[in-house]
């Protein structure tokens, strides 16, 4: 599965060699959501531990990843493999933007971007 997300560099780790073959880097994206700041941790493997090397602490990027989950003696790991970071582009649209929609056709659906309904779903017991 692929997936993209834009934030801010928040930190970025020194790469760690594994084993004599295997080396892997880390680092975590602050993004945006709502009222609250998301911290999300990235990985880099072999060859891609350098991506990050040309951005510093407090940069936009944009980062290319693959969802990936693994199971262990019954214990369950989720990493999110970056595989292409890059500066986010700016907004090419213009200002007369596409008319609304008008409630034909299959852009009725909601999309990835749109905001979740009204209401308090917030049920976390903490």
């Amino acid at each position: 599965m692929s997936f993209e997300i834009e934030g801010t560099l928040h930190k970025k780790f020194d790469t760690e060699n594994k084993t004599d073959s295997f080396q892997a880097r880390e680092f975590v994206l602050q993004v945006q959501d709502g009222n609250y700041p998301q911290y999300i941790k990235f990985q880099l493997t072999q060859d891609r531990c350098a991506l990050v090397d040309p951005y510093n602490e407090g940069d936009l990027m944009k980062v290319h990843f693959d969802l990936r989950g693994r199971e262990w003696n019954e214990k369950y790991f989720t990493n999110l493999n970056a595989w292409r970071v890059e500066k986010p582009q700016a907004n090419t649209e213009s200002p007369a933007a596409p008319a609304a929609n008008t409630g034909s056709g299959a852009s009725d659906f909601p999309t990835a971007s749109d905001e979740p309904p009204a209401g308090d779903f917030d049920d976390l017991p903490f």
